[in-house]
């Protein structure tokens, strides 16, 4: 029998659209480099939602896994045979793993990248957070926060009328959530999370670095352009910041555990190379 993740010329892929800039075939071919895994490939696959049934339907035995962007982590679901709880619950997997005998497993990693940043960066159980954004990675916020025991959030959107799916997620995980607009919401939490997409939070940079306790930090899930406007505004007022490279990371790391069943993956590897790669394209 092959050992799992060695000889066996097996493939994985980020499927998205656009997907051309995803930092993830970076951190997969530098976890498969160090780990001697010579015969494995990762590939960036253009994939609308759309095509997605179809690419899936054409992947051979080869295929071990698959990596999501939205809105594929939803899309996927009704295709795969099998759910982990986490991904059920937060209603999305960023993760497709399969079996010798081809059966599709969903995950979703998205939730232990953030509770590993949070961990790394030394802030692994805030008493009290609020969550900027009501989208698919605002849901994944709150799942993570809900692992390090927090049962309470501050949802902050521009409508409150979107934050639905959010809010469905909230009450599958047993959090309680007091949804605020942008217009009201108070920053005195001890962690600020902004799932907003690039740009979308500078308006609100100097108000929530202005209003951030003694001890607060702030995750920022942006990882380039980096720094944010939020992240040099919180620094400038000496709070922690944690960017959404720390997150990327480790969701890949795991990943890269569940497509090879291995657990050596080298993290600094990956993270190496990422910032490399990042810094790359900051240059260029």
């Amino acid at each position: 029998m092959t050992e799992p993740g060695r000889g066996n010329g097996r493939r994985a892929a980020v499927l998205g659209s656009p997907i051309a800039h995803s930092l993830s075939p970076v951190l997969h071919r530098a976890a498969y480099a160090e780990m001697g895994l010579d015969d494995w490939r990762y590939d960036a696959i253009e994939c609308a939602e759309d095509g997605l049934a179809g690419l899936m339907a054409g992947l051979g035995p080869e295929w071990a896994g698959l990596s999501l962007t939205m809105p594929l982590k939803r899309a996927v679901l009704p295709l795969l045979d099998t759910v982990s709880d986490l991904a059920l619950a937060v209603g999305g997997a960023n993760t497709v793993v399969f079996g010798e005998d081809g059966a599709r497993h969903g995950e979703n990693t998205d939730v232990h990248g953030i509770v590993r940043a949070l961990a790394e960066a030394g802030v692994p159980a805030p008493a009290s957070a609020v969550v900027l954004g009501g989208g698919a990675t605002a849901a994944s916020a709150v799942a993570a926060l809900r692992e390090t025991g927090l049962a309470e959030v501050t949802l902050v959107v521009r409508d409150p009328a979107r934050a639905g799916e959010t809010l469905r997620v909230a009450e599958r995980l047993g959090t309680t959530v007091t949804v605020r607009s942008f217009d009201d919401f108070d920053a005195a939490a001890d962690l600020i999370v902004s799932t907003l997409p690039s740009g979308a939070a500078d308006a609100l940079a100097e108000r929530v670095a202005a209003r951030l306790p003694e001890k607060a930090a702030v995750f920022d899930v942006v990882y380039a352009p980096w720094p944010t406007a939020l992240a040099a505004a919180v620094r400038a007022r000496g709070r922690a910041v944690v960017g959404g490279f720390p997150m990327l990371l480790h969701q890949a790391v795991r990943q890269v555990e569940l497509m090879t069943g291995r657990a050596d993956v080298p993290v600094e590897a990956m993270r190496a190379a990422g910032e490399a790669e990042i810094a790359r394209r900051a240059a260029s």
